[in-house]
């Protein structure tokens, strides 16, 4: 809020829109709170309205249900009579297994042999079907609505078999709850019904319906897993007989051989090819001898045919010739050299022939070692495909037969540690946590209405609100003054002097003429947003105020469009305010005295010109000036400053403009309009006047403590 300064008429506040709307942007806690308790009883009211519907449902209203609790523990370990886990298998107690089994308790299927077992479909309290066709319900309504109407009923199919089983599944599965006990295996089956044993019943039969259906469940198994075995070890002793006779009939078919046999024959192989190594080497041996015999003889050389022989013989023949050569002599070394190369002939043609038998025998012996080890390998896969059908026939035999002792032995995973007992008391409802609840819902209620009442209002019903809005200062808080008829107002201020209203309007009276110390207002105008506001109420009672203080007053009526004097006073035959302003008459011949008043009145006239050319006149100011001189205050009585621009034009002459706001009426909206209307020509309003104040109002929003509240001993109204 800031000061402006205008040069007849001082300083004067003026509130920012951005102030403003930085100001009803924010929320204030402690009004929060005021507003809360203002409305206190109303937030009380429905408190008990909603302790009232909570206690008639909880003790009246609501059927009384009753709870049975049955614990089942999971054996995590299970010690089997034979270990064949491969077939059937305990739980491992992990936390999918628990979460598994959970949901095992809630199926259908479940529930659907809980259902047959108990014989629910016969019981009203899980079988719609069964309960009475309630009195009113939204079918029979809109049968109800059809028939006024006159439009035929749709067909009703009844339901099916199936229908109304699922239904009761579906109702039952509602009133169980599973749960597990944290860090154990334990579960917790809770069953609720109307009926404290059916409750205990329901439970206690889920319980070991679960721990049936588990042992079911493994029977069917290992049932199954018989089944499969025992169709699978007849395969595999067709197979295994098949594979035996195949190997028979190889044995039969082939030649008998052994791995050490073909050892025998590989060693064999390698003595051939050695002695065919030892045939070659003698036979290149024997064709270098024959070749340097050839050369020796071609040479004639007989040193060189004797090295070339190596005969024992021939060296003795050569010694002789070479000492005595003698043609016998050379005969007979010629004879015994020939003997020598044929001799090494038919040792080259031997290692030949050696070598042929020695390649042939070998190339048989390669040839039925390849052939025995292609049998022994056929034979050894035929073998090892026997024994491995052998060892899967004798496997799953085993196995056949422990699944086959297994039978009847099964263990369930669950046990039930703990039976469901007949509840004592029911469940619900819980009265003490209704009750508190409707408390809590109804309090929240009371203050929700409350606060949307207050954030909605947009009307001013405090004095503070309306300063805090506008930036003005409110200089009067007026009563609602209890008179049916208008001109029974001034009786009543007049027969009432102390009242709270003839003391609000002196309280009035007082902050108007302090409004301005130094240059206190002699020219007074009255006016308001809108009609009906109560600006001519305050007119006439500042008027009575003044002239009780022994001041001589003029009331004009500046409304000349409405003029709604005639309602208040019995003035006849007088000329007024528009006579006097055009000379036709003069002031002294139109006013009237009234004698309710002690003052004089100048009424309004209705005029052919529009009364705000009239009112900024030179003429109207010329005649403020002479009242001023006659009178020690004028009153000056103006329409509303929304509707017509008369107010702000009467404005720029007067000393102090009066704005009256009505309570709980005027929106927020048309105050400010018409607060800007006079900021808009520079005309400075005085102060507010909140009027019409309700009393039983102000309690009823809570501001009993703000007005009214402590006049007892001083007021009477």
């Amino acid at each position: 809020m800031t000061l402006e300064q205008h040069p007849d008429r001082g300083f004067r506040p003026v509130v920012s829109s951005t102030a403003q709307d930085s100001a009803d942007s924010e929320i204030d806690l402690s009004q929060l709170v005021r507003t809360l308790w203002r409305g206190k009883m109303f937030i009380i009211f429905c408190l008990l309205i909603a302790v009232l519907i909570g206690g008639w449902y909880a003790y009246v209203q609501a059927v009384p249900v009753y709870t049975s609790n049955t614990s089942v523990a999971l054996e995590s370990r299970q010690e089997q009579v034979v270990d064949i886990e491969s077939v059937v298998t305990g739980l491992s107690g992990d936390q999918a297994s628990i979460n598994t089994e959970i949901e095992v308790m809630r199926s259908r299927s479940l529930a659907e042999k809980l259902v047959i077992r108990l014989d629910l479909l016969a019981d009203p309290e899980f079988n719609a079907e069964l309960r009475p066709e309630p009195i009113i319900s939204i079918d029979a309504a809109i049968a109800f609505v059809r028939d006024k109407l006159g439009i035929s009923p749709l067909p009703e199919a009844d339901p099916s078999a199936r229908e109304v089983l699922d239904t009761t599944i579906d109702n039952v599965l509602g009133a169980y709850s599973i749960s597990n006990i944290r860090q154990s295996y334990v579960f917790r089956i809770a069953a609720t019904s109307e009926s404290p044993e059916k409750s205990a019943l329901m439970a206690n039969t889920l319980a070991d319906t679960y721990i049936l259906d588990q042992l079911d469940a493994k029977f069917r198994a290992t049932e199954k897993a018989t089944d499969w075995l025992t169709d699978r070890v007849a395969q595999l002793k067709v197979e295994l007989e098949t594979a035996e006779r195949s190997v028979k009939a190889f044995n039969a078919d082939a030649d008998f051989v052994s791995p050490e046999a073909l050892t025998a024959l590989n060693r064999q192989i390698k003595e051939l090819r050695n002695r065919q190594t030892e045939a070659e080497a003698l036979r290149d041996a024997t064709q270098i001898k024959l070749i340097e015999l050839s050369v020796a003889a071609e040479a004639r050389d007989v040193l060189l045919m004797q090295q070339a022989a190596s005969d024992a013989d021939l060296n003795k023949l050569a010694a002789t010739l070479i000492t005595s050569a003698t043609p016998t002599l050379q005969s007979a070394f010629d004879a015994r050299y020939a003997q020598v190369t044929e001799r090494a002939l038919l040792g080259r043609d031997r290692a030949i022939n050696q070598i042929d038998t020695l390649q042939t025998t070998i190339a048989l012996q390669e040839d039925k070692i390849k052939r025995q080890s292609e049998d022994l390998i056929e034979l050894q896969q035929l073998e090892r495909e026997a024994e491995a059908s052998r060892l899967i026939y004798e496997f799953f035999l085993g196995r056949l037969k422990e699944t086959s002792v297994q039978q009847g032995i099964q263990q369930a995973d669950s046990r039930v540690i703990s039976q469901a007992v007949v509840p004592l008391n029911p469940s619900a409802p819980r009265k003490s946590i209704i009750l508190a609840m409707s408390m809590i819902l109804g309090l929240m209620f009371g203050a929700g209405i409350v606060l949307i009442r207050e954030f909605a209002q947009n009307t001013f019903r405090d004095s503070t609100e309306l300063e805090r809005r506008t930036g003005h200062t409110v200089i009067g808080q007026i009563p609602s003054i209890p008179a049916r008829r208008r001109k029974r107002v001034l009786k009543y201020l007049t027969d009432k002097p102390t009242s709270a209203a003839a003391e609000s309007i002196r309280n009035l009276r007082t902050s108007l003429l302090l409004s301005d110390i130094d240059n206190p207002p002699q020219v007074i105008m009255s006016t308001s947003s809108i009609p009906g506001e109560g600006k001519t109420t305050q007119s006439l009672a500042i008027t009575q105020n003044l002239t009780g203080l022994g001041k001589k007053v003029l009331l004009i009526e500046g409304d000349i469009r409405k003029r709604i004097f005639a309602e208040y006073f019995d003035i006849k035959d007088k000329a007024g305010l528009l006579s006097v302003l055009s000379g036709e008459t003069k002031l002294e011949d139109a006013v009237a005295h009234e004698p309710s008043l002690n003052a004089d009145i100048l009424i309004g006239e209705k005029a052919t010109t529009n009364a705000a050319d009239i009112f900024s006149s030179g003429r109207f100011r010329d005649f403020l000036k002479e009242l001023r001189k006659t009178y020690d205050y004028v009153i000056i009585d103006t329409p509303p400053v929304n509707l017509v621009p008369d107010a702000r034009v009467i404005g720029q002459s007067v000393d102090a403009v009066m704005y009256t706001v009505k309570w709980d009426s005027t929106t927020h909206r048309q105050v400010q309009d018409g607060l800007k209307a006079f900021e808009s020509v520079n005309v400075r309003v005085s102060g507010l006047v909140l009027s019409q104040i309700s009393a039983r109002g102000m309690k009823r929003y809570g501001y009993g403590d703000s007005y009214g509240s402590y006049g007892g001993g001083y007021y009477e109204n």
